[in-house]
């Protein structure tokens, strides 16, 4: 049993399909972004910037795993993560034994036409998925992090997969990490250059 399971990848690849199955599978608990309580800014006053929503609901994220897990929860599974914070994790959570599941898709044509069957109308930028998913493709693994090509693969394979990883793969536990140039990610508050 794992302490944490993180998924990441593009907008419409699958994440929180993937992170239901999961659930299902193991009878957890899962935390994504969008959990995180409504707000508006600090004071009442001031503007709320990108940068600090993303900040705040990366924060608020990192507690609530850290509050599952201290009560004991295992295989507490994490999604919708920006990107950019990707790179964090074998920081944050060094020394725990985690896992991340990183989602590509190497046909492009497939994620466009599974952004196009999301519910409620999510993101649809045909331009910056195509820019996204291939940064993603592109940049190597992180530590503990094990990547997945969804291309031509049903909801039930991927799934597969994922369970096999997870309860096959160990972690590594003592491990030096320097953390990756922002460059190499895209994130929905900088952009890197993606627009």
């Amino acid at each position: 049993m794992r302490d944490f399971i993180f998924i990441t990848g593009t907008s419409g690849i699958g994440k929180t399909t993937l992170a239901n199955g999961l659930l299902g599978h193991y009878k957890t608990t899962c935390i994504e972004q969008h959990m995180v309580p409504g707000f508006i800014s600090r004071d009442g006053s001031e503007i709320m910037t990108g940068e600090l929503e993303e900040l705040t609901c990366w924060e608020n994220q990192v507690a609530m795993l850290m509050c599952f897990h201290r009560l004991g929860y295992k295989n507490i599974i994490a999604s919708d993560i920006d990107d950019l914070r990707t790179a964090d994790i074998p920081v944050v959570f060094k020394g725990m034994d985690f896992i991340t599941i990183k989602l590509i898709c190497s046909d492009l044509h497939q994620i466009q036409e599974q952004m196009k069957n999301r519910p409620n109308n999510g993101l649809i930028d045909f331009e910056l998925q195509k820019k996204m998913n291939e940064k993603n493709i592109k940049r190597a693994s992180l530590i503990n992090e094990v990547e997945i090509d969804i291309a031509g693969k049903s909801i039930r394979e991927v799934l597969g997969q994922s369970i096999n990883i997870i309860e096959n793969i160990p972690s590594c536990f003592d491990y030096e990490y320097t953390k990756p140039p922002k460059e190499m990610f895209y994130s929905w508050v900088f952009t890197n250059g993606l627009r």
